[in-house]
Order: structure tokens, then C-alpha cells, then sequence
């Protein structure tokens, strides 16, 4: 038997259940991967509230995490009993001892890589892969604006931004976490608790405003975003913090000078196992060359689960948070 987080309908924290289960045998194509740390993600939130539908109920929770593999299905070849995997796709339900998932979906950790960084930055880290190196490949030079830039995302992407010689303008909520934001590589911060986001993004580029927003906000932020950039500019739209954006004219992207719009997601990007490999691939250089650290802010029990998320959907969080089973 294993202990799993699940929930038999969708709601507040209080709908999360620790139970125990039988662990399901790995079929053809699968492993069941033994785990030592599992990521939190505000896409957790989405699942148990509804916003995104679970393929049924009751359902696990979760999709990121990292441990030893502890059985092999027929037909895998790249892995084996005992190696040091990580994982950020797949099916619900990394919220538990044991998961067994698509061994596609799996890449083995390097020596240097420990399990609970591994846990605390796959999604995060792939997700800022395919933002800053794909959805707009950024070459240097740029000036971007980086919403919730001292979150785990944000952390990462602060770092991962100044490696590639891009100014990084973050916004935050507290003196506090603009610290962060600029110790992590943020080339400016702004508190939009206390000031005006696009007349402040307009003064530190000189009028020029931006080419990227990177918007993981939603529904509070979507004009506001549009407003920050220059002309012909990119809004990448990549997450619902505060409600999806709805009910929107596509000619705003007209009035406001052009714009484009994206709305991409990690599995429409890491959706074959090549490309899994290269973007973990990246990310793990990152990781071994110092030029991305992955600060673990927050810890909790597995049985803590509702309490961690609820942290991280009031804000009272920074970088990363895992769950040790």
C-alpha cells in the first residue's frame, strides 16, 4: 500500500483526502517511479477547483516530481530498476509515495541533480525553457516583463533571463520579494501594490516599452499586459491565477498597436520524447553550470498538501515548494 493525495470533487483545500492504495503495476510503456519529492503548481489549484476538468473523479493530483524508479514495464528500454528520474507530464496523481506513469514522459537525473531540486524545478524550469527559448526565442538585448517574478517560475526565470543577457522587468507584491526578483538576476522590479505598472515600465524604458509580457496572471492583468508593450509586441499568456481571460475582442491587438498573442502550454511544446530530452537536457546545464539555483522556500508532509496550496494561491510564497512523501 502507498499514500495518495485525492479528491472526490472539486473545491477548496478541504477536498484533498490522504488515503492509502494499492499501487497500480506498470504496463507496457510505463514505470512506477518511487518518490522522494513532488513540486507544487499552481495547475494543481486549476485541477481542484475545476477550472481545468479531471478526467474523472475521484482523481490524483499532481504532475511533477522525482525519485528511483521501482518497476519497469514491458517495452522500456531508457530506463531501469534504481535510476534517478525526474518527471513534470503525465497522468494526475503525483501527489503520493508511488506513481506510475509513461516512461516517455521520464528523464534520468544527472549525478549533480538532487531529487528534491529535480521535484522543485522540472515543471517550472521546462515551462521557462519553452517561454525564453522557444514561444519567443530570445537572443539578447530584449527588454520583457515578467509577472509574479519572485515566484518559482519567476525565480527561474530571473536567472535564466540574465544568462541570456535580457533585461527582466518583474512585477511583485512587497519589498520583500523585489529583493528576491533582483537578487535572482531581475534587471528592475515594480511593487504593484504601491505603483502604476505601465507608467513605471514606460519610465525604465525610456517609452520604448516592451517586446515580451510573460502574463501567468490571467483575467486581472490582461489589458494591463497589452498597455506595457511596444508595437507588434508579444503577450504570452501562460497561466489563470486570477480567473482565465474571457470574452475578449481580438481587435484590442489592433488598437493597441498590432500585437500578437499566444496562449502555449508545456505539453504543447515537450510533446515528443526528443524534445523532452533536449529542453530537461538545457535545463540541467543550467542547473550544473550555477547559472540557474533553485531556491526550496517551502517544505511540507504529503498530508500537508491542502495547507502548501493554500499558501501558494494566497501569495505567501516564494520560489519553490515541494512535498516530501
Amino acid at each position: 500500500m502507498a499514500k495518495r493525495i485525492q479528491f472526490a470533487r472539486t473545491g477548496g483545500p478541504e477536498v484533498l483526502e490522504l488515503i492509502e492504495v494499492a499501487p497500480a503495476e506498470p504496463g507496457p510503456g510505463e514505470v512506477t517511479v518511487k518518490n522522494q519529492a513532488v513540486g507544487l503548481n499552481f495547475i494543481d489549484i486549476y485541477f481542484r477547483t475545476g477550472l481545468y476538468p479531471a478526467p474523472e473523479l475521484p482523481s490524483g493530483l499532481g504532475t511533477e516530481g522525482a525519485g528511483t524508479v521501482e518497476a519497469v514495464g514491458e517495452g522500456v528500454e531508457h530506463l531501469a530498476v534504481g535510476d534517478r528520474v525526474a518527471y513534470a507530464q503525465g497522468p494526475l496523481g503525483a501527489y503520493a509515495e508511488r506513481h506510475t506513469l509513461p516512461a516517455e514522459k521520464v528523464v534520468a537525473l544527472p549525478d549533480a541533480i538532487d531529487c528534491e531540486t529535480a521535484a522543485a524545478c522540472m515543471l517550472k524550469g521546462l515551462t521557462v525553457h519553452y517561454l525564453l527559448r522557444q514561444t519567443y526565442p530570445l537572443q539578447g538585448g530584449e527588454t520583457i516583463l515578467w509577472h509574479a517574478a519572485a515566484g518559482g517560475v519567476g525565480s527561474i526565470a530571473c536567472q535564466w533571463a540574465r544568462a541570456l543577457g535580457v533585461k527582466l522587468i518583474g512585477t511583485v507584491s512587497s519589498p520583500e520579494k523585489a529583493a528576491l526578483a533582483e537578487k535572482n538576476g531581475a534587471w528592475a522590479t515594480i511593487d504593484y501594490t504601491r505603483e502604476d505598472v505601465v507608467e513605471r515600465v514606460r519610465e525604465l524604458t525610456g517609452g520604448e516599452m516592451c517586446d515580451v509580457v510573460y502574463d501567468s496572471v490571467g483575467k486581472d492583468t490582461w489589458e494591463l499586459s497589452l498597455d506595457c508593450l511596444k508595437k507588434r509586441g508579444l503577450m504570452v499568456s501562460f497561466g489563470n491565477a486570477s480567473g482565465p481571460v474571457e470574452g475578449v475582442n481580438i481587435g484590442i491587438l489592433n488598437q493597441k498597436g498590432s500585437l500578437y498573442v499566444t496562449r502555449p502550454s508545456l505539453n504543447g511544446y515537450a510533446d515528443t520524447r526528443e524534445r523532452l530530452e533536449w529542453m530537461a537536457g538545457e535545463l540541467f546545464d543550467m542547473l550544473e553550470s550555477g547559472q540557474v539555483t533553485i531556491d526550496i522556500a517551502q517544505r511540507y508532509s504529503l498530508a500537508e498538501a491542502g495547507e502548501a496550496q493554500d499558501a501558494l494561491q494566497g501569495r505567501r510564497t516564494t520560489g519553490s515548494t515541494i512535498l516530501l512523501p
